[in-house]
Formats: structure tokens, sequence, C-alpha cells
């Protein structure tokens, strides 16, 4: 029976998940509400490079990653900090969706699922 490793771990969920070398991060926003969405997808980002090093993984271990847009006019200016960040030749599964996020001034959200 493979064991279950949680960090970060509140009461409505858990930041990382691994089960089996796969390694599942809760939905990333950013801090700073005030920024534009390029600059809350660079954000995001780093938060991911952070989560994922602390479990030693890396983008270049991103199995797939599901972005949620507030608004899908925010679309290229997430692409651009996204193509800056994803490493070439590593490029994940991605699906990209607009979705009515839990706080109104969050425009991006991040799920991730990558390898240990």
């Amino acid at each position: 029976m493979s064991s279950i490793q949680r960090y970060h771990v509140g009461p409505r969920l858990s930041e990382i998940v691994v089960h089996n070398n796969t390694v599942y991060l809760a939905g990333q926003i950013a801090e700073n509400l005030e920024a534009d969405a390029k600059s809350q997808t660079v954000e995001v980002l780093g938060f991911i490079d952070k989560l994922l090093g602390e479990i030693g993984s890396d983008k270049q271990k991103i199995l797939s990653v599901t972005i949620y847009l507030a608004d899908m006019a925010d679309y290229d200016a997430m692409n651009l900090a996204w193509s800056e960040w994803v490493p070439v030749g590593h490029t994940p599964c991605r699906a990209t969706v607009e979705a009515r996020l839990a706080n109104p001034r969050y425009k991006v959200e991040m799920s991730v699922v990558a390898a240990l």
C-alpha cells in the first residue's frame, strides 16, 4: 500500500499532496490582487516553482496544468508570462478555462500535477 504525504495542511486543503511519485498542487493564486493578469501569473508561477522545489520536483517535471482565468480577455497576458517561464521541450499538457474565481480580484489560478 502506497503512502500519501500532505504538506502545508490546512482546514480546507493541503497545498501539496504526493502519492505514487505524483505531485498534486492546490490551485495557486497571486497575493497581489491589485496586479494585472501578467503580473499575477508571474507570481503564481513563482509559487509553483517554490512548492515543487520543496518536495524535490521542478517545472520540467510538470505533467499537466489547468489554468483558470476570470476573464478570457487576459489570455494573451497570461500566455506572455507562461511563455517566459515554461521550459522549452518540457511543456506540459494544459487546459485554460474561463471561470468565476473565489475572489473577484483573482485574475488567474493554476492547478498542477507533476512527477516527483
